[in-house]
């Protein structure tokens, strides 16, 4: 742990020391520079100052006028000598070189180019001297009575080089570089401890391959993963949930509502509540969610939801609970025709044929009536047929099952059909169990087509749905009946996942026992051959 720190602490250090070189060199640069300005206007004041000086001399004006080449040339010397100056020249108004340090100038004419001095004022300027640039003061002398310009002196003095800038600002780099490396190393050790407060003690390069990791597990898994900040957004997806969920790659930092999630599942991936086998139509497929609040440190930061495909497994469901209906239905049929064999001989050994023969012509009329009422009410063979097979379990749960009087259902498509069947069989089921228990009993079915929708709406006798419970009574693993053998919950709430799949709804009520009304949108064809035959 110790050399990771370090590893960490070390790559914090040397980043911070290119950064103080890099700054220190810009520093530098910029000191350097403004020392040079600095030092060219300080040499060019010095050399206008010495040019005026000597120029204004009394003794040195009458000098110059009187024509006392000797003194002029000895007070030149003296004054570049004294000053520093890289040389100082006298000219006379003609621009003759009286007084130079170089005796090969003397006698020669000073070039004074854009100077001013001619018309008898100062200039101050920059020239070429031995390849360097330097400063160049013009002064007039200026003699007689009406001050005319006799002559001119020249000073010209040296500009520092850039050695000799950088040594005049080495005690300030020097402090600057003391300062920023303590300021540096000192903030590189608190940044890197409280980095490795926030990465668990893990180094950059471990963090990178947990990172690596854990995208290659998280697409790898066959579920759907869903991470959501407390905003909304999404954190986290895999490949499985973006596919299930249809929304674009690039979900990540994107809100469900931008992302066009429909409103039963952003309800439920956004719910605060914890969400255990939740089943959730979503575009065609029904989706089960397993979601769970995260926190860190005590403080909550958002949610992770696991998603499962289970359209196959509920047609599987919904295929096995039509077969348990036909399969009670033929179990309440045999009961039912062994009782009335018991019947029938009983009377013949009692010796009653007649009344043998009228309990026969009874039972078949009875049944007739019922299949007649149904047959001509509902012309869909497979709800017919089912409805038809569930008068034997009613009768033996002593239960009336009748049909409204104004059902009118057509013929059905085959998806359609199998689905109504489903939503009948399961609401009758749940219908004949309420009822059962009650002081009248009784269950009506009634069904027909409304606006483009097969309306199916289950009445019964029974306790009713208790109050608070009309939603909720359709979800999995929700019931209101008290123990018994196997999974409750499980015929309302695939119910509603049929209706809901479909586009439709299923809803429950209680005033006099429940009632269930179930919709599910009808195809083009049904309903158009529903108004052919009206």
């Amino acid at each position: 742990m110790t050399r990771r720190r370090l590893s960490l602490a070390g790559q914090l250090l040397a980043l911070q020391v290119v950064i103080i070189c890099v700054v220190l060199a810009g520093v530098a640069a910029v000191t350097v520079a403004q020392s040079t300005q600095r030092a060219e206007e300080t040499e060019g004041r010095r050399a206008l100052a010495v040019a005026e000086t000597l120029a204004n001399a009394r003794i040195f004006r009458e000098a110059v006028a009187e024509r006392g080449v000797a003194y002029v040339r000895i007070a030149a010397e003296s004054t570049r000598s004294v000053s520093g100056s890289e040389s100082v020249v006298v000219a006379l108004a003609d621009r003759t070189v009286i007084a130079s340090a170089d005796p090969a100038q003397l006698g020669d004419r000073y070039p004074v180019g854009d100077s001013t001095v001619l018309t008898g004022r100062a200039w101050l300027g920059e020239r070429e001297v031995a390849g360097s640039p330097a400063a160049v003061a013009m002064v007039p002398v200026l003699t007689g009575p009406r001050r005319e310009a006799a002559a001119f002196v020249v000073v010209t003095r040296r500009y520092p080089s850039v050695l000799d800038g950088l040594a005049a600002a080495a005690p300030n780099l020097l402090t600057y570089l003391g300062l920023a490396s303590a300021l540096g190393i000192g903030g590189s050790l608190l940044v890197a401890r409280r980095v490795k407060r926030q990465t668990l003690g893990l180094e950059p390069l471990e963090i990178a391959g947990l990172v690596e990791h854990r995208d290659a597990m998280l697409h790898g898994i066959r579920e759907g993963i869903v991470g959501l900040d407390l905003r909304g957004r999404v954190t986290l997806v895999n490949d499985e949930a973006i596919r299930l969920l249809r929304i674009p790659g690039d979900a990540i930092g994107r809100t469900l509502t931008e992302l066009g999630v429909g409103e039963e599942l952003l309800d439920a991936l956004l719910s605060s509540d914890v969400e255990r086998d939740r089943p959730v139509p979503s575009a065609g497929r029904v989706l089960i969610l397993n979601r769970l609040p995260i926190s860190s440190r005590g403080r909550p930061i958002g949610s992770v939801t696991t998603l499962r495909d289970r359209t196959e497994l509920l047609e599987l469901r919904r295929e096995l609970d039509l077969t348990r209906h036909v399969t009670d239905t033929l179990r309440a049929q045999a009961h039912e025709f062994d009782n009335r064999l018991h019947t029938i001989a009983g009377l013949i050994e009692l010796g009653e044929a007649e009344e043998a023969v009228r309990f026969v012509h009874r039972v078949s009329s009875s049944r007739s009536e019922f299949s007649s009422e149904v047959t001509a009410a509902v012309r869909d063979p497979s709800v017919a047929a089912l409805l038809i097979a569930k008068a034997s379990q009613a009768a033996e749960l002593g239960v009336d099952l009748r049909i409204a009087p104004e059902s009118a259902l057509p013929v059905l498509g085959d998806q359609l059909s199998s689905d109504v069947a489903t939503v009948v069989g399961n609401l009758v089921d749940n219908a004949l169990d309420a009822a059962s228990t009650a002081p009248q009993r009784w269950v009506e079915v009634g069904l027909g087509l409304v606006d483009g929708d097969v309306d199916v709406v289950v009445r019964d006798s029974g306790p009713g749905v208790p109050p608070g419970m009309e939603r909720e009574i359709f979800r999995r693993g929700v019931s209101t009946k008290a123990g018994g053998q196997g999974e409750r919950g499980i015929g309302l709430s695939l119910v509603h996942l049929v209706c809901t799949r479909r586009g439709g709804d299923v809803t429950a009520s209680s005033t006099g026992g429940s009632t269930f009304t179930a919709r599910l949108p009808a195809d083009p064809e049904t309903v158009d051959g529903a108004l052919v035959d009206a």
